[in-house]
């Protein structure tokens, strides 16, 4: 039976490509908050764009939602100066009441009239530490497992601030976006869990062919591109 979740979104954001930092690639990681009905298309909001295509957006990573319930946690621990406004961390939804522990891989909601799919957490990278000024903050992001969550866009549309998200199918019950996330930044999980998701369609491309590689006993992974940026990396 599909849980009844429902909530209200309290904040739409989008961005464009911006040089932000000199020496480090561009980004468009700052979303800045929109008025009125936000059009959805297969790739998320019209609006918005990313940098990098290789690593960002795409079908599988088109919308990413932050849950605001965990920004009064960042706050007490000293990480935001003020946890009033959100779009700190690049998001371009901002709800209360639903979160990586209360949702899974592959649930399909109704985002205003647009229908979405969970695909996949969020890997943090470099860019989220320039962009908040705190240089831990991806590794914060994945040792607390306040990532959020990305969506692909299943049926077009339009949302506005105000509009519901409701969840309205669940295939995958067993798999909370916090539990799959978790396996895949630290690749702690058994080999017969990990053949599972390496087999689960409604699981991102990407981190099926990464849990695949995790069930053959593959555990070694550079992230060092993704963390510390291309210059460092080089």
């Amino acid at each position: 039976m599909t849980p009844h979740l429902t909530a209200r979104i309290d904040g739409l954001y989008v961005g464009k490509v911006a040089d932000r930092w000199p020496g480090k690639p561009p980004s468009a990681i700052q979303k800045d908050i929109v008025a009125g009905p936000q059009d959805i298309g297969p790739h998320g909001f019209v609006r918005d764009a990313q940098a990098d295509l290789a690593v960002h957006g795409g079908a599988d990573k088109a919308i990413h939602h932050y849950a605001f319930d965990h920004y009064a946690a960042w706050e007490a621990e000293g990480l935001l100066a003020q946890a009033t406004t959100a779009a700190a961390f690049g998001e371009n939804i901002s709800t209360i009441g639903l979160t990586e522990d209360n949702l899974c891989i592959g649930d399909i909601l109704q985002l205003g009239s647009a229908t979405v799919q969970i695909s996949q957490g969020r890997q943090p990278c470099w860019k989220l530490a320039r962009h908040t000024g705190q240089d831990k903050m991806p590794y914060l992001f994945q040792k607390t497992g306040r990532t959020g969550w990305y969506y692909r866009v299943l049926e077009k549309g339009t949302v506005a601030v105000g509009d519901k998200i409701s969840l309205i199918e669940r295939p995958q019950p067993n798999w909370t976006v916090r539990k799959v996330t978790q396996a895949r930044l630290t690749k702690r999980i058994a080999p017969a869990e990990a053949a599972q998701l390496a087999d689960m369609p409604e699981l991102a491309d990407r981190w099926r062919a990464a849990f695949a590689k995790m069930a053959a006993g593959q555990l070694r992974e550079d992230t060092s591109s993704r963390l510390d940026g291309p210059s460092a990396a080089s």
